[in-house]
């Protein structure tokens, strides 16, 4: 569960910086753990294509794997949601959606979703026999390993670069699971498998999707050890974006300056804006703050994209605004889904476009459990740690109902900080253009 970054205290706003601590713990098992120079290759690399050697891990990539000792990030991930439901799609805990993936049963014990039947009833998974071999890339403290090896997983390799590694073989040991789940300390490009995998798990997903990178050692993965006809959970994601406005936040931050205590504070009102919204912000907002139809900034097919497509996204977009309302900024979120590489064939639930109208919807919603699950972080569904991903003018535009908002957005992974990400913001209306620039850090 690394990809994923520790969400601000309720009422407080962040911009995806970690809090870092050392951790500890006992050894791993280390037998897996070689040069990629001095082995052969492990599991399965693409037709015509060569196996490269690992990259080097950075300084920048030892602090992030070391942000992720802190157990209080694990916990927020694992801990379900508290927000009542009557669906249990719109449950999105990111831990209860996946012991519905895994186990087939809800955290409160009514049935869903199955991964052995997926396995036993899609055409495609037909060659996956049970029990089957599986992959956990960034496994945290263990549970989903744990989850597979409950349902049934033959053997779990579970990888962590990080130091609660240490804690998750622990943790294994105190469920008596050792002979089933394999930690193995270290990054998914540096340890050795000796076998291909049935299934590779990861909650790789980070702020705005694309945050952390962490993504590419998904692929690796992939093209390392999974077999031909594999299963990836989750299979494939959606980012979207869209207009929003979000006048109590403004007025929260910008307008308290006004006058303060009946003093004028105006003066302080340009430094006031430049650090509420110089860098992306990571807060809950409402579907009521949503001024248009959303539109898809990128689609992933876990199956079949490639790391160099993750270094620079760039997407044109035109929105129509459904209301009169001040224009805030934009927000960012993501669906993903859980299904598998039969449904490749089939029409894909969005399709990257120029335009995004009111006939496409933001996600599927699916009534029969035989279809994929989607987990959504979407402003009109219960709140995630994920929150939304929110790029905040410095002042608010004026527009009318009907009025159009069009320009691109890049997003680009950093050449300081490969884990980091540039935003490039052109947009325009009502005759205005600008430009906004940042970094999600």
């Amino acid at each position: 569960m690394e990809g994923m970054s520790r969400s601000p205290p309720a009422g407080s706003y962040s911009n995806g910086h970690h809090h870092k601590q050392q951790g500890g713990g006992t050894t791993t098992q280390r037998d897996h753990f070689r040069s990629r120079k001095s082995r052969q290759t492990g599991g399965r690399v693409p037709s015509g294509q060569q196996e490269t050697e690992a990259p080097p891990c950075t300084d920048f990539d030892k602090a992030y794997f070391q942000s992720y000792s802190h157990v209080g990030i694990h916990e927020e991930m694992i801990k379900v949601p508290k927000t009542p439901s009557n669906s249990v799609v719109d449950e999105t805990g990111c831990c209860s959606t996946w012991f519905w993936i895994v186990c087939g049963q809800k955290l409160t014990g009514q049935p869903f979703y199955n991964i052995r039947d997926i396995l036993k009833a899609k055409v495609a998974f037909r060659r996956c026999t049970i029990p089957w071999v599986v992959v956990d890339v960034g496994c945290g403290t263990g549970i989903l390993s744990i989850f597979c090896a409950q349902a049934g997983a033959k053997r779990v390799y579970a990888v962590d670069a990080s130091e609660i590694a240490l804690q998750a073989n622990e943790v294994v040991k105190a469920n008596n699971l050792s002979d089933k789940v394999i930690v193995l300390h270290g990054r998914v490009e540096d340890v050795q498998i000796d076998e291909e995998v049935d299934v590779i798990i990861s909650e790789w997903m980070g702020y705005m999707l694309l945050y952390e990178s962490m993504l590419g050692s998904v692929i690796v993965a992939r093209d390392r050890w999974l077999r031909p006809g594999g299963l990836i959970l989750p299979s494939n994601a959606v980012l979207y974006m869209a207009p929003v406005t979000h006048p109590d936040r403004y007025a929260e931050s910008i307008d308290f300056w006004r006058n303060v205590y009946g003093i004028d504070m105006s003066p302080i009102l340009p430094l006031a804006k430049q650090c509420a919204f110089e860098e992306p912000s990571v807060e809950t907002i409402s579907g009521e703050n949503v001024l248009t139809w959303p539109h898809v900034v990128k689609h992933v097919d876990c199956y079949t994209i490639r790391i160099q497509e993750l270094e620079s996204v760039t997407t044109k977009y035109k929105f129509q605004s459904m209301m009169r309302a001040p224009f805030h900024g934009f927000a960012f979120w993501f669906d993903v889904e859980f299904s598998g590489p039969a449904n490749n064939d089939a029409p894909s639930a969005v399709e990257e476009s120029p335009e995004t109208t009111a006939s496409v919807s933001h996600r599927r919603k699916r009534a029969n459990p035989d279809e994929a699950l989607v987990l959504s972080t979407a402003p009109e569904d219960p709140p995630t740690h994920w929150q939304q991903t929110m790029i905040y003018f410095y002042d608010p535009i004026d527009v009318e109902q009907d009025q159009v908002i069009e320009g691109s957005v890049t997003l680009t992974q950093s050449k300081e900080n490969a884990r980091f990400m540039n935003i490039h913001l052109e947009y325009a209306s009502g005759g205005r253009s600008f430009v906004k620039e940042c970094v999600l850090r």
